[in-house]
């Protein structure tokens, strides 16, 4: 399960781009708490922790818990909005959940086991088609990762979702298609295009040669 972060949170009462600068400029990011059937409620959260959190790399697909005036509010990130030259967070959505809430996440996969698969020991190569994995998940078991096991995996093999055991609590939101998130290649074409690459100079070089030969044999008369 994904970790549970905390993030002191202040309300603010004023909206717009002036009141957003002003908060910047304090060290702050403006944000909002919506969903739950409630009203969006207007916050601000400290840039630095903010940030720390964004490090995590898993702030997305974990629940928040927003201390706001000494009540407790458990959210979902929704969306970070990020400075396009220095990446500093600009704004920030979080989903309130409720009681027993499901909600949409997008978990990242991880292969193990690969010293397992005869393919890649044979030198294939393992081509991720998909690295995040769209669930729906129970807000208190959202997954951290999705764990894909290669072993016994040959060249021309391929990972669908209908092959996985996903966590409890937890299903695809893609339904309509049993779609692939992995496959096992040989890197034959690119061997190939190497192969025709080395043949084509060794006949040029050849018929460079012949060109001098013929040219020395001419002079020569």
């Amino acid at each position: 399960m994904s970790d549970a972060l905390t993030l002191p949170a202040e309300a603010r009462d004023r909206a717009g781009k002036g009141a957003s600068r002003h908060l910047r400029r304090e060290g702050r990011v403006p944000a909002v708490i919506y969903g739950g059937k409630e009203e969006p409620t207007m916050i601000h959260v400290e840039a630095k922790e903010l940030t720390r959190l964004l490090d995590t790399g898993h702030l997305m697909n974990s629940i928040v818990t927003l201390e706001l005036g000494g009540k407790k509010i458990r959210t979902l990130p929704k969306d970070v909005a990020l400075d396009p030259v220095t990446d500093r967070p600009e704004h920030a959505d979080f989903l309130r959940l409720g009681k027993d809430a499901k909600v949409e996440v997008m978990v990242p996969v991880v292969f193990i086991n690969e010293e397992a698969s005869p393919g890649l020991k044979k030198g294939g190569v393992l081509n991720v088609v998909r690295h995040e994995l769209d669930l729906i998940c129970e807000a208190d078991k959202i997954p951290g990762e999705i764990e894909i096991d290669v072993t016994g995996k040959e060249v021309g093999d391929s990972i669908h979702i209908s092959e996985l055991t996903l966590p409890e609590g937890s299903a695809s939101a893609i339904t309509d298609r049993d779609f692939t998130i992995a496959t096992f290649v040989a890197p034959s074409a690119l061997k190939k295009s190497e192969g025709e690459a080395g043949a084509e100079e060794t006949e040029v070089t050849e018929q460079d040669a012949e060109t001098v030969e013929g040219e020395d044999e001419q002079s020569d008369d």
